[in-house]
């Protein structure tokens, strides 16, 4: 059982999370997510950062921390050929430590090449088809694909690490986590539910990598807590489809401002107390994952490394 630690694209600049990456290697954690999108989810999150840029900045900056997109769409905005190429060129700067998370996305992200925005059964058949056309990259060989949704002619990736990445993919429902047993070699959720690992380990996922990426907000008073997440945070209480499907920012805040702190069941721990945290990181664990990245909400990401260094970390190894 190992945690992590998530980064923040939506809040913080890419100077800033090199810098978090490296802060969250010394504090301790074995891995790290981070989010790919073109837009923050609210206005007042601030930032969206390209991924890939900061990903070579945090190459530089850390020596043994994994590196998770958490994660990249490879369907809409930008095709399958060119993630193959960056997630290749990651793999060089991060040899073994750099995984290619991949999931279905958000129109938040995606509409804004002027692409429509497909239904999800059509985005899982083509995040199957985009996974293939990776996976035929990462072999070296020239690849000619013609799919019903994509096509390759004469595509040769020549940058490669000596190991290709893994590719994970996120789920939260049954029919994703489904896919995911099938084509990823690791699975991804917010949601600590052992239905979904057993329908992952059925689906051909035995053995394979379980991650889970968990909300918290660390902070010595447990309202002004409460407030960060509500202001920065309050999509994690909407349900779903609205998470995919809303197109912008405004269309999230919109949505939002009918939540209220109790509405934001998904996120377990607030404050300062050590056993909410404990709480909540084993549920995952008692679900079936095996390792939890923790996502710290808000600007107080310091005194959080120093909380987990001293109060939760030791009780992980």
């Amino acid at each position: 059982m190992k945690l992590g630690y998530h980064l923040s694209s939506e809040e913080h600049t890419g100077p800033e999370l090199v810098q978090l990456a490296a802060r969250a290697e010394a504090a301790g954690f074995s891995f790290a997510f981070i989010s790919d999108h073109f837009h923050p989810w609210l206005d007042a999150q601030g930032q969206s950062s390209f991924v890939w840029t900061t990903i070579g900045g945090i190459s530089q900056a850390t020596k043994k921390i994994k590196i998770i997109t958490a994660v990249t769409c490879p369907i809409i905005r930008i095709h399958p050929v060119i993630i193959a190429q960056a997630a290749a060129t990651a793999g060089q700067f991060l040899p073994e430590r750099f995984i290619l998370g991949v999931g279905t996305g958000e129109n938040l992200n995606e509409h804004v090449v002027g692409a429509p925005w497909p239904p999800i059964q059509i985005r899982q058949n083509m995040l199957e088809e985009a996974i293939t056309i990776i996976r035929l990259l990462f072999d070296g060989a020239y690849v000619d694909y013609f799919g019903e949704y994509f096509k390759v002619y004469d595509a040769k990736l020549y940058s490669r690490p000596q190991n290709p990445p893994l590719i994970f993919m996120a789920a939260t429902g049954q029919n994703s986590t489904r896919l995911a047993g099938k084509l990823a070699d690791g699975f991804i959720s917010t949601a600590p539910k052992s239905e979904l690992i057993q329908t992952f380990s059925e689906s051909g996922g035995t053995g394979k990598p379980k991650y889970g990426l968990l909300a918290v907000c660390y902070d010595p008073d447990e309202d002004h807590a409460k407030a960060i997440t509500l202001k920065l945070w309050p999509t994690k209480g909407l349900q779903r489809p609205l998470g995919q499907d809303l197109p912008t920012p405004k269309h999230f805040a919109a949505a939002a401002a009918t939540v209220h702190t109790e509405d934001l069941h998904r996120l377990r721990a607030y404050g300062p107390e050590k056993e909410k945290y404990l709480e909540a990181i084993q549920s995952y664990f008692a679900a079936g994952f095996d390792y939890v990245g923790l996502h710290q909400i808000g600007k107080n990401q310091e005194a959080f490394f120093r909380f987990c260094e001293t109060e939760i970390l030791p009780e992980f190894g």
